[in-house]
Order: C-alpha cells, then structure tokens, then sequence
C-alpha cells in the first residue's frame, strides 16, 4: 500500500449526499478538503465552509474553472446529477467527461467516481448506463483512478421505500418478488469506503469496489423491521406497474438481475469495518415505528 495522502482532496457533489459523506469522512481523518460548488453563497456551501472546508467557485459548461480548481491536489471525488430522463442522461455524461478531462490536463494523481452497482457492463438502465460510459471515459483517460459502485441505499427505507404500521403490524411493500435479495448500502458507507481509497489507506483490488453492506430478500428486510419495532412484520410484493416511470421500473428489474450476481460483503468491511448491515442501520438511525397508521 502507498504512503498515506495529506495534501488536500477535491470532491465535485459536496452537497449532496453521496459527496456530503465523503466530505464527512475526509474530515473524521483531518484531511484537507475543497469542494467544488456552483454557488459558494450558497446555505450547503457556507455550512461546508463552516466546517473548515475550501470552497472553489465552478460551472461545469467552464472547463478553465474546473482545471483552476483541481489545481495542486492530491485526488479528487466526484459525483454526477442523478438523471430522471433520458435528456438529464445525456447531461450527465457530459458533465462526467467535463471533469474527467479537466482532471486530466489539472494532473490529477488519483481520481475516485461514485458510479453505481453493475456500472461495467451495459445493463439497459438509462441512468446506470451512463455510468458506465462516464467509467469507460476515466478508463482511457489514462488517469490512475478508482470507482466505487453503490447499491440501493438503505436511507430510501426511510423515505419512498419506508414501511408502513397497519393494524398493529409493520407492512413493506416493494415492487420486487419475495424471494429476491436486495443489495444495499449505507450513504455514510459509501463516504467511507470512497474516503479510505482517496487517502490511500485502502486500494480498490481491480480498480472499483462494490458497495454492498448487506443483501436481504423484502421478507428478510421486513421482519429486520418488525423485530426492532417488536411487532410482527409481513411483506408484499407489487407489481413494476406501480412505479410512475419506466426510468424506475428499469431499476427495479435492475435490482432483481443484479441479485444473480454474487456479492462478497467481507470486501467492502476489510475497508471500512464499521460497515452496517440493514439492522446496524436501523439502529443507527433510531428508526422509529410510522406513527402514520394505514389500515385501521
């Protein structure tokens, strides 16, 4: 393993939330951080500052600005818009190429991008193919560089995948068959994993992670639920129909195919050991039982 980095880190997507817990973990080590925002006016911006963070003012439509701000650091995270349609894939991997090139002519010594699960193949979901092609551009760009490649993220439990309470008992419908197990990953993980591999305190074996922290069938995920709550638990499975586009309903049988592939959940943990598992999560979290009661 190499001499472990000091000198400052650049993340593009500092205020999201995949970026946010880069940052996160970047500063948990007291490493040097500049993040790259549009707006540095801006309330995420100024909140990063106030942690001692370096901001840089950029437009992705300015490559000057980027090069500018990747200027003299030692590795730099990024990552890309979250698309919702086939015009925002196509922005998405313009922007990927953008930075890509603008760490290129910037020297950068070691590029890491939050791609996503299956990004190196083609899988026939618009916004995980772009993905795909945004690696297959850092690939020959001849960059020394590393993907990290989440999962679905378990904070969507607590949100649009969030279970229910009916009549006493803890209810989580998704649209994915029961006997299909979901990979999934914390956002604080991923902060950590893309985190250890900037710093040079780990190194992603073939050059990208990933990231699966635990994989459970909806039934399993449901009764992780129903025993925290103390209350019995059921699942049911919906059909893709429900999903309001075909943008989500390609993920989800993106989910379903992804479940044939065999994960190796001691790989991430030999990088970040405090990895959680759907239950560690629920407890970090302090989930609570829905007080919106349905059914009753």
């Amino acid at each position: 393993m190499s001499t472990p980095t000091t000198g400052t880190i650049a993340i593009f997507g500092a205020t999201g939330q995949q970026g946010g817990a880069v940052v996160d973990a970047l500063l948990d080590h007291r490493a040097r951080v500049r993040a790259l925002v549009r707006n540095p006016e801006s309330d995420r911006a100024r909140a990063l500052a106030a942690r001692g963070v370096e901001l840089a003012a950029v437009r992705a439509d300015d490559p000057a600005s980027l090069v500018a701000a990747l200027a003299r650091v030692e590795g730099f995270s990024f990552m890309t818009p979250e698309s919702n349609s086939l015009e925002e894939v196509e922005a998405e991997v313009r922007i990927g190429e953008v930075l890509v090139d603008a760490a290129v002519e910037a020297g950068v010594p070691h590029v890491v991008f939050n791609s996503v699960f299956g990004a190196d193949r083609e899988s026939g979901v618009p916004h995980h193919d772009s993905k795909h092609r945004i690696e297959e551009h850092l690939r020959t760009s001849g960059l020394r560089a590393s993907m990290v490649r989440p999962t679905a993220f378990m904070e969507n439990f607590a949100s649009v995948m969030a279970p229910t309470l009916e009549q006493g008992e803890i209810v989580l419908r998704l649209p994915l068959p029961e006997d299909v197990a979901l990979k999934m990953i914390a956002i604080r993980d991923i902060g950590r994993v893309a985190a250890a591999l900037l710093l040079d305190r780990a190194q992603a074996s073939g050059g990208a992670v990933e990231l699966v922290g635990d994989e459970l069938t909806g039934p399993q995920i449901a009764a992780a639920f129903g025993g925290c709550a103390g209350l019995p638990a059921r699942y049911e499975a919906l059909p893709l129909s429900v999903l309001p586009n075909e943008l989500d309903r390609a993920m989800f049988r993106q989910f379903a195919e992804a479940a044939e592939h065999a994960s190796d959940l001691a790989v991430v943990r030999s990088i970040e050991p405090t990895t959680l598992d759907l239950a560690g999560w629920i407890r970090a979290t302090g989930w609570t039982v829905p007080t919106n009661v349905a059914g009753s």
